[in-house]
């Protein structure tokens, strides 16, 4: 029996053995084929159907929602971590571990700069909006 095992030096191919030594090819994995139009190759603008008029102002109606909230949000989480209602509501008199940590500079300059990154995502998408022809 000539089985080789990890340990012995004889070489152990997968693939086609070839006669000349060092031109051995690496066996080829199997090309797999999707139908997944997901994970398929994007489509060109002439094979793509045409929009109505109602999904244009739809889609424009959603980016601006999204920019609008995006935007209130951000301000809310700018300003709100350094008025006295931050600390100083119902939900955190129950809880005063969380009302320590809540009243943290370093946690409230943390909501401050999330807001700052909303406000940016929302203005960047309203920057980078065009609509597809």
């Amino acid at each position: 029996m000539t089985d080789p095992t990890p340990f012995s030096s004889a070489p152990v191919s997968n693939g086609p053995v070839s006669n000349t030594p060092g031109n051995a090819t690496p066996p080829k994995p199997p090309q797999v084929e999707s139908n997944n139009a997901l994970l398929g190759p994007p489509l060109d603008a002439q094979s793509r159907r045409a929009e109505g008029p109602v999904q244009v102002w739809m889609h424009r109606i959603s980016v601006f929602l999204f920019v609008l909230i995006s935007a209130v949000a951000g301000v809310l989480l700018i300003i709100l971590p350094w008025t006295p209602e931050w600390t100083d509501n119902y939900l955190l008199l129950s809880f005063p571990a969380l009302r320590s940590v809540v009243s943290n500079g370093f946690f409230r300059g943390l909501c401050s700069g999330l807001g700052l990154l909303d406000i940016w995502i929302g203005f960047w998408e309203a920057l980078h909006y065009h609509e597809q022809q």
